[in-house]
C-alpha cells in the first residue's frame, strides 16, 4: 500500500468490475494474502466471515469510516473489500514513524468511536462491545493530514469479535508503542498513559495484566497453530514471533510495577 493516493480512491468509490485489472500483492499477508484490484482488496475469508461482514455492513450504515467497507465475494470465493488509501507501516522498523503523541492519541479516539458504535448492539451481545482484537500499526492505515501521520481505520478485522473494552485498548497500548526490549521504559509508559486518556477508559486497573495476557495468548497460539500443521502459523513461527513476544512479555513483567502506576 502506497502513501495517500487521490480523492478518487477513496474507499467504497466502486465496487468490483467485471474485467478486472490486473492485481497488485499487498505486503504483510501471512494469513489472508491481500490482493489490491482496482480500488478494491480481495482475500481469503476468515474463520467467522458472516460477523465480519456484518460488522463492516453496521460501520458502513453507521458512516464510520473508520473501517474498509464489505463489498461482496469475487468469482474466486474472495471477500472483496473497499481499499483504504493511507500509508501502513507493515514491517516493525516503520513503526517509529507512527509513535508522536498526536498519532497515538489519534488512535485510541479512533478505538473509542469503534467500541462506541458497536456498544448495546446485537453484534456485541452479552458483552461491553466488538473488539477488533488484533490492532497494531501493521493493521491500521495512516495518512498525513497537516500534523504528521495520524491513523484514519483499521483494517483487518478477520478475529473481531464481542469483548471488553480493555481487551483492545490493552493490544493497542502493546502494539503501538511496542513495548519491549527496545523501548525506554519511562516514554512506554507515558505513551500507554496517553492512549488511556485518549480513549478515555475508565478502569486501568488491570492493563498491565491485559498486555500480558494477550503476550501470553498470542505466542501460544501460533505455536499450537503451528504444530497442528496451519500454515499461516507456520509461516509466522518461522519468523522468530513466538520468541520475539516471550521477550516482550519478559520486558513487560519487569516494568509492570512503573507501566501500571502511570497509567493509574
Amino acid at each position: 500500500m502506497t502513501d495517500a493516493q487521490s480523492d478518487a480512491e477513496q474507499a467504497g468509490d466502486t465496487a468490483p468490475e467485471t474485467a478486472e485489472p490486473a492485481g497488485e500483492e499487498l505486503p504483510g499477508g501471512f494469513v489472508s494474502a491481500p490482493l489490491r484490484v482496482g480500488n478494491t482488496v480481495r482475500r481469503q475469508p476468515g474463520s467467522h466471515p458472516e460477523f465480519v461482514r456484518r460488522l463492516l455492513r453496521f460501520f458502513e450504515q453507521a458512516g464510520f469510516g473508520g473501517a474498509p467497507r464489505f463489498l461482496g465475494e469475487d468469482a474466486d470465493g474472495r471477500e472483496v473489500v473497499s481499499f483504504v488509501p493511507g500509508y501502513v507501516p507493515w514491517r516493525q522498523a516503520e513503526a517509529q514513524q507512527v509513535r508522536s503523541a498526536v498519532s497515538l492519541a489519534a488512535a485510541g479516539m479512533l478505538l473509542r468511536q469503534c467500541h462506541d458504535l458497536t456498544a448495546r448492539t446485537a453484534l456485541a451481545g452479552d458483552s461491553e462491545v466488538v473488539c477488533h482484537n488484533d490492532l497494531s500499526p501493521r493493521n491500521t492505515v495512516y495518512r498525513d493530514l497537516g500534523a504528521g501521520l495520524v491513523p484514519v481505520a483499521f483494517i483487518d478485522w478477520d478475529i473481531a469479535a464481542p469483548g471488553a473494552r480493555i481487551h483492545d485498548v490493552a493490544h493497542m497500548c502493546w502494539q503501538y508503542p511496542g513495548l519491549g526490549p527496545a523501548a525506554e521504559s519511562g516514554a512506554a509508559a507515558r505513551q500507554l498513559a496517553l492512549i488511556c486518556d485518549a480513549y478515555g477508559l475508565a478502569d486501568r486497573t488491570s492493563l498491565v495484566d491485559t498486555i500480558l495476557w494477550w503476550q501470553d495468548r498470542c505466542w501460544r497460539g501460533i505455536e499450537a497453530g503451528a504444530a497442528a500443521g496451519n500454515a499461516a502459523m507456520l509461516r509466522i513461527r518461522a519468523t522468530g514471533a513466538p520468541e520475539a513476544i516471550r521477550q516482550e512479555s519478559r520486558w513487560v513483567e519487569q516494568h509492570k510495577a512503573a507501566l501500571q502506576a502511570a497509567v493509574g
